[in-house]
């Protein structure tokens, strides 16, 4: 069976055929002008720099207090005692964020209430939440999300009470 070329539709079919096989064959090497920052066509640049490596650590409401995303910080938070780094999601959990309050903080009570509020906060210099007073509801909740995180974000330690 030969292909007639001479019909315009067919030679546009094989000139396309063609510029795809090529494309695939040949892809394009040449570099962005900028670095991307997002994935928006394909994975063929390298970042500027890799993140830091994370190490699995323990942290105390006052260790954790730091980590709250000002100054470009990062960003950690704890729900049942496993801390999360959340600096990926900033516009969510940064200063401006509608869940920045829980930055740097434990926010097992807030998450397990659905509140934002900030009596839903222990103090720092109190200790941890025993969280004994939740209705089973509410600990299904504190569950949810603790699931929510760990598929989304880093655990990168634990909330222990501390020493001092």
């Amino acid at each position: 069976m030969a292909i007639d070329l001479g019909a315009p539709i067919n030679t546009v079919f094989f000139l396309a055929i063609v510029y795809y096989v090529q494309r695939i064959i040949f892809p394009s090497t040449s570099q962005p002008s900028q670095t991307p920052s997002e994935f928006k066509k394909s994975y063929s640049w390298m970042p500027a720099s890799h993140p830091p490596t994370l190490l699995f650590q323990r942290y105390t409401a006052k260790t954790l207090a730091p980590f709250d995303g000002r100054d470009g910080r990062r960003i950690l938070l704890a729900i049942k005692g496993t801390v999360f780094d959340v600096t990926a999601g900033r516009s969510f959990y940064g200063p401006d964020g509608p869940y920045g309050n829980f930055a740097g903080r434990d926010a097992s009570r807030g998450m397990a209430k659905q509140s934002f509020d900030l009596d839903m906060l222990t103090p720092i210099d109190q200790p941890l939440d025993k969280l004994d007073d939740l209705t089973p509801s509410e600990i299904g909740n504190m569950d949810g999300w603790i699931e929510h995180f760990s598929n989304k974000y880093i655990i990168c330690g634990e909330l222990v009470e501390s020493t001092d």
